[in-house]
């Protein structure tokens, strides 16, 4: 199949190490990954800060990049949860027709990269392989927007040699919600220590989840903290191999 990939300017900006890793998953797995040089930001920080009408020429640019793609498949259920849901509210909005038209043709194309894995290519045991301790934070975007349900946990469980360890409360926003954890910063720093305190509860070595936004705010807290505990993408996890294992073991 040929994916196109929607790294998303977070990712693209701060951890480009997650779009290195869904392509090395995705060719692994047999398909072949492209990335449209012309894609900017899906408009969910303006949208969300009540800026729809800026929002709108960068939906419009979104459907013409991606337009004409097998599969678009993005490491973000934020965004994408964007693109599902709010897409088509916005064409409503400014009575844009033709984008009412090029979102309702698209959006059925646009994946969350587990979603992707389970849904549509039918995969659960991608051959990856992490000998650590890993929890697992769900995030709210996957879970109340996108309805993931346990896709990213079923591909993690059947990573060899992972102890994955359920995260206690794992329902509870970890606080970031973008321009609420700078609007509402009390709040979100309390929700933060919540969840790091989960966190640590489970002794894992590393934090994983379907959202670097969310894993920079946790990430960013344990560091603080000085607790060891590493966030990562679960493509990370997934793009791992034993041949990696090896490498790492002899460079150490």
């Amino acid at each position: 199949m040929r994916v196109a990939l929607f790294i998303t300017c977070f990712n693209d900006t701060l951890f480009p190490q997650t779009g290195k890793a869904m392509v090395t998953l995705l060719e692994r797995l047999g398909h072949r990954v492209e990335f449209p040089m012309e894609q900017t930001c899906c408009g969910q920080m303006h949208y969300n800060t009540g800026y729809h009408r800026e929002a709108v020429p960068l939906a419009r640019r979104f459907v013409e990049v991606f337009g004409d793609a097998e599969a678009v498949v993005s490491p973000s259920a934020s965004c994408v949860g964007m693109i599902q849901d709010m897409y088509p509210k916005i064409a409503e909005e400014y009575g844009d027709e033709k984008l009412r038209r090029d979102v309702a043709a698209l959006v059925p194309r646009v994946h969350e990269l587990s979603m992707f894995l389970t849904n549509v290519l039918g995969v659960e045991d991608v051959g990856a392989y992490f000998p650590h301790r890993v929890t697992f934070h769900v995030t709210c975007h996957s879970l109340r927007a996108l309805k993931v349900g346990d896709a990213p946990q079923r591909l993690l469980r059947k990573v060899k040699g992972i102890d994955l360890v359920e995260l206690e409360r794992w329902e509870e926003c970890c606080g970031f919600g973008g321009t609420f954890a700078v609007k509402n910063a009390d709040t979100s720093a309390a929700m933060l220590s919540d969840k790091i305190r989960c966190v640590l509860d489970t002794r894992a070595e590393y934090c994983a989840s379907a959202d670097n936004s969310c894993l920079m705010h946790i990430g960013g807290g344990l560091h603080r903290q000085r607790t060891g505990v590493v966030p990562i993408h679960f493509a990370e996890i997934l793009a791992a191999t034993e041949d990696d294992a090896a490498r790492d073991a002899r460079t150490a």
